[in-house]
Order: C-alpha cells, then structure tokens, then sequence
C-alpha cells in the first residue's frame, strides 16, 4: 500500500484534532521550558538551565544545587517531549503521519487520539518493549 491510502484511516477531522492537540501541547512545553531556562528553546548552543539563587548560607547552597538538578531534568524531558512533538507536526506536514515507522502500515487512529506523537502501531511497540 501508498502511503496516501493508508493515511485515509484517519479522517479530516480526526487529523484537523490531532494536530490542533499537538500545537496545543507544544505552546504549553515551550512556556514551561522558560520558566527553567534562559535563552532561545531549541538552541541548545545558546540556551542555559536557570540556577536557583536563595543565598549564600550552607543549606542554601544545598537547595540551589537540588533545584538545579531538578532543572536539568525538567529541561531533557520537556525537549524529548518538543523534539516529539515536532516529528508529529513534521509527519502531518509531509503526509507521513499514522503510519508507522518500523512495519509501514496504519497506525489505529485510536492510539493517536490517544497518543499523537507516536510513530509505531502497537502491535511493533510491544514488539520492541518486549525485548
């Protein structure tokens, strides 16, 4: 099968609501990405995680520390969850999206109301979580 058949499976407006979803979602990433970075989102070059200032007693130093680690963490999960949902966005664009990756063949438009970013039916997931 082409591609643009199988894309068929899922409908307009089903696509019109995923991708809606997915700017939704990216708008909401990026505002939290400011609050634990300064500089451009996406610029890795340019962009630095914030460091906590609460002073310059011991313990203070400690939670400056521990909310910099708590940061940096935030900072990786929220760019995974972008670099996602920017393929999404991108596969939409270039008339890939619902299909998946690993056996070419239409993703149930079930499991991308309920997850928009994938990019593997369940059938190859569980294939590959299972190894």
């Amino acid at each position: 099968m082409e591609p643009t058949k199988q894309i068929s499976e899922l409908t307009p407006e089903i696509l019109k609501q995923i991708n809606a979803e997915l700017l939704g979602k990216k708008a909401q990433l990026l505002e939290e990405l400011s609050a634990v970075t300064d500089g451009p989102t996406g610029a890795a070059d340019q962009k630095k995680v914030k460091f906590p200032e609460f002073g310059d007693k011991p313990d203070d130093n400690a939670q400056e520390i521990d909310g910099y680690t708590t940061n940096l963490a935030t900072d990786k999960i929220l760019e995974d969850g972008l670099r996602d949902i920017e393929s999404a966005l991108s596969r939409i664009e270039n008339g890939t999206y619902g299909i998946c990756k690993y056996c070419k063949q239409p993703i149930n438009p079930k499991r991308l109301l309920a997850r928009p970013v994938a990019s593997a039916c369940v059938e190859c997931k569980s294939k590959l979580q299972s190894q």
